[in-house]
């Protein structure tokens, strides 16, 4: 950690004491993308103390704002709401010098946070050559990537950027994969600019990129040595960018707590994503939304037989133990199913799956429905919203139609003599499909045994369910999954509303 101060002093020294030297912070730059109206942008950076600075803005529209004073070597700017479009110059000035950005567009930033699956480049996914190709195709889906970095105290600015921001194909096979097309199939819908931020490292549990007011939410107070000491990604790599305003951000995290306070992410996930909210919209003075969208990839796969509960607990803990978002927990908030995606022959690992174009796509669907309120938009898969169970079988109705393929383990009953709360360690036998309807799926229970009562229902509670968009249960249209989930089942001839 001494050497990452050691960073923070020297970019310090290099920002603040730079006599005359009028700059914008380090994530502004030529080619960008700034937030565009109804919510306004904000533009801030460095200068000499005292002095009056005023901000040009320069194209389609054009726009002067009042000059602001440096105060303890920073300055800031709030722009009127700017339509989407471009491009733009945009000048800082001063007395005696200027700094100008060059082809910056208005539209909609979009922050891409979480560990390694985020993290995974363009040119490691399926069709790699194909995809790269195509992002030449979209010169108005600006991309920036944060550098790796720690810190003990919360950065006002980052410490490095890895990838300034770029036109396509520019730096684009370095960039985030999910990040890149998620972005790609927003800019195919809404026809404007899009600025995707990356900021993510591989390996990291939840911990690092929450805040200490956060972690205390959920009574995490202790810490851990090296890479996985609390707050170190929040201080150095989140907290520098709250004075951005932006639309809101996709998450894709959450396998390095499978083995780390695992029992906690039903809390402390929840508790990051209000955190950040609140942290974003006081940063940028109140432009970025208060509850703006949040969208995250429920965990795919990662030990084909394993038997293990950990990834189907942590999907289960990502929804805050409720099976679907949004709900009363996570308001706003919208979910990939990945579990139907495992990729055994990976290079990279199981654990990373190779086919993000369907984890992008299912982003999405849900950002069109939640953050751009498209009411026509399908993105989630089933849920069941009733259960009934009788003698020799459980039906399950669900909130839509359904396209069923039979399997004979997929759902899985707890058989108990007494009616107890079902764990880990309980007797689940398989519930093989024999019926269905045009929402409904029936369940023989025959193989619990006759002095047993079944007790509770289980769907794809493995870390490796099913193979390749090959699960029992999807959308009548085939494109969603089935939310994995876990029910206590009522006594027969009863039923239980999720």
């Amino acid at each position: 950690m001494a050497f990452i101060l050691c960073a923070v002093c020297i970019l310090a020294a290099s920002l603040h004491d730079c006599e005359g030297d009028l700059r914008f912070a380090s994530y502004y730059g030529d080619h960008m993308v700034l937030q565009k109206s109804p919510e306004s942008a904000v533009l801030w950076g460095y200068g000499p103390e005292g002095t009056q600075v005023t901000i040009t803005l320069s194209g389609p529209s054009k726009q002067k704002t009042s000059p602001v004073t440096v105060t303890k070597g920073i300055w800031r700017v709030t722009l009127d709401p700017v339509e989407a479009g471009g491009p733009y110059n945009v000048t800082a000035a001063n007395q005696s010098s200027t700094a100008t950005l060059t082809d910056v567009l208005f539209g909609d930033i979009w922050l891409c946070g979480g560990q390694s699956n985020m993290w995974l480049q363009m040119y490691k996914i399926f069709n790699a050559s194909q995809e790269l190709y195509l992002a030449g195709k979209y010169p108005y889906v600006r991309t920036f990537m944060a550098s790796l970095q720690q810190s003990e105290i919360e950065q006002t600015d980052l410490i490095q950027v890895e990838l300034p921001w770029s036109v396509p194909p520019t730096n684009t096979i370095e960039f985030s994969a999910v990040c890149w097309l998620f972005g790609r199939y927003l800019y195919d819908t809404l026809q404007y600019p899009i600025g995707l931020v990356e900021s993510c490292w591989g390996g990291t549990p939840i911990e690092v990129w929450s805040s200490p007011k956060a972690l205390q939410q959920c009574g995490l107070q202790q810490t851990n040595s090296g890479p996985k000491e609390y707050s170190v990604l929040w201080n150095a790599m989140i907290h520098p960018l709250l004075n951005m305003t932006i639309k809101g951000a996709i998450w894709y995290q959450g396998e390095a707590n499978t083995d780390y306070n695992q029992e906690k992410y039903s809390c402390s996930f929840p508790a990051m994503i209000d955190d950040w909210r609140m942290a974003f919209h006081q940063g940028s003075g109140g432009q970025t939304a208060l509850d703006f969208p949040f969208g995250f990839v429920q965990l795919s796969t990662d030990e084909k037989g394993s038997q293990t509960d950990a990834f189907p607990n942590i999907r289960w803990h990502q929804t805050a133990d409720i099976g679907y978002v949004p709900n009363l927990r996570m308001q706003r908030t919208f979910m990939a199913v990945a579990l139907d995606l495992p990729d055994e022959t990976s290079p990279y690992g199981t654990i990373h799956p190779r086919d993000k174009q369907d984890v992008a796509y299912r982003l999405s669907l849900g950002a069109r429905a939640v953050a751009y309120n498209d009411n026509e938009v399908s993105f989630q898969g089933p849920f069941p919203e009733e259960i009934h169970l009788f003698p020799m079988s459980l039906n399950i109705t669900y909130d839509q139609g359904v396209s069923v393929t039979p399997s004979k383990d997929i759902f899985e009953i707890c058989c108990t003599e007494i009616q107890t709360p079902c764990g880990p360690e309980s007797p689940w036998v398989p519930a093989p499909i024999v019926h269905w309807g045009p929402t409904t799926v029936q369940l023989s229970t025959i193989l619990c045994p006759p002095t047993e009562k079944v007790a509770a229902l289980r769907y794809a509670w493995r870390d490796w369910p099913c193979g390749f968009k090959a699960c029992a249960i999807y959308s009548t249209s085939g494109v969603l999954p089935a939310h994995p989930f876990i029910a206590n089942c009522p006594p027969a001839q009863g039923y239980q509303q999720l």
